[in-house]
This record gives structure tokens, C-alpha cells and sequence, in this order.
């Protein structure tokens, strides 16, 4: 008799483990939608689709445990919204496999990023702010976010040589002062005649 019971307990045990193998399997093999983990990505866009998706869970806990505000809760959570409709649309756009990296911030937060911050009113598609962020767009996602792109350290050393070599960008330069535009010259530079 008591090597039947080993014998069934063997049998029962097998069996739980075949489950168990054949669910890990279907979990491994199953293979998420493209609206929901971004299958239609490369590495680095799903990369940071996770990234978005963790830090969505960090404030969904912080939030359930009431560490912080509603609002607090609530701006946090469009501001993700917001990085992930931009990363998503940058890389559709581009049809590369890259994201910059991204700042998402409201007018009463330009602070964070700027000494001396820019008017939303005034800023454009494309244009570069503080010779650090590239300003992408205005994103409604419960509130307006405002999304930069930063330059990276490289960028950054090209625009600045580039602002020194060109007399018409300094501070100094003639006209600057009246509205002239970058690369516009007041006059035009005088013909060198050999003596």
C-alpha cells in the first residue's frame, strides 16, 4: 500500500508541474497587441514605453497608499500621457528607432528647466531654447504640457561654436538689437580691393 500512495502523489505531482510548464509556455508565446506594449517598435522605443509604464506604476502605488495629493496624482499621470503621445509620435514620424530625451513640464514649472524662462505664447515648433532643448509641441492631456527635447552634450557644442563664429547671432553684433533676424546682415560686406 505505501507505494501506491508514492505512486499517486508521484502522478499528482507531474501533473501540476506539465501545468504549470504549459502556462509558463503560453505566457512566453503570447504576444502583446500593438496598441498596448508597442510591438510595432524597436528595442528602444519598447525600452522606454516600459520605462513610461513603470513610472505610471510607481505613482498609481504612491497614489493608492495616499503619499500624495490627488493633483499630484493627477498631473503626473498626463504627464506620462503626454511623454508617451510624443515619444510615439516622434518615432512614427522619423521612422527611426530613437527617442530623445524628453521633458514634459507645465508653464508654472518652466522654472525647473530654465533660469530665465521663455512665455509658452511665444515659443515655436522646432525652436531651440537656452541653447539646451529643442521645443516640440503643446500636448492637452488634462492640462497643457509643454514637451522639449534636449540637445544632447554634442548638439549643444555644435550650436554654441556655431553662435560664436557667426557675428550676426552674438549679443553684440549690429542690427541684432532692432529685431534683425539670425543670419541677416545689415549691410553688405565690403569688397576687399588689392592695392
Amino acid at each position: 500500500m505505501p507505494g501506491v500512495i508514492s505512486l499517486s502523489r508521484l502522478f499528482v505531482l507531474l501533473s501540476i508541474l506539465l501545468l504549470l510548464s504549459g502556462v509558463a509556455i503560453a505566457q512566453r508565446s503570447t504576444v502583446p497587441s500593438k496598441g498596448d506594449s508597442g510591438s510595432e517598435f524597436g528595442p528602444v522605443m519598447r525600452a522606454y514605453l516600459a520605462y513610461l509604464s513603470n513610472e505610471q506604476e510607481v505613482v498609481d502605488d504612491r497614489g493608492s497608499r495616499r503619499e500624495i495629493t490627488a493633483a499630484y496624482y493627477r498631473r503626473n499621470l498626463s504627464r506620462i500621457r503626454a511623454l508617451r503621445q510624443m515619444a510615439i509620435r516622434l518615432v512614427r514620424q522619423s521612422g527611426n528607432d530613437y527617442v530623445p530625451e524628453l521633458e514634459a513640464v507645465t508653464p508654472d514649472e518652466f522654472g525647473i528647466l530654465f533660469e530665465k524662462p521663455p512665455k509658452p505664447t511665444t515659443l515655436r515648433a522646432d525652436e531651440i531654447v537656452a541653447n539646451k532643448f529643442k521645443f516640440l509641441a503643446a500636448v492637452r492631456s488634462g492640462e497643457v504640457f509643454y514637451l522639449f527635447a534636449r540637445l544632447d552634450p554634442y548638439e549643444q557644442a555644435e550650436l554654441i561654436q556655431r553662435q560664436g563664429k557667426d557675428p550676426a547671432t552674438s549679443s553684440a553684433g549690429p542690427g541684432v538689437a532692432d529685431g534683425q533676424r539670425v543670419g541677416q546682415t545689415a549691410t553688405r560686406p565690403r569688397r576687399a580691393v588689392p592695392k
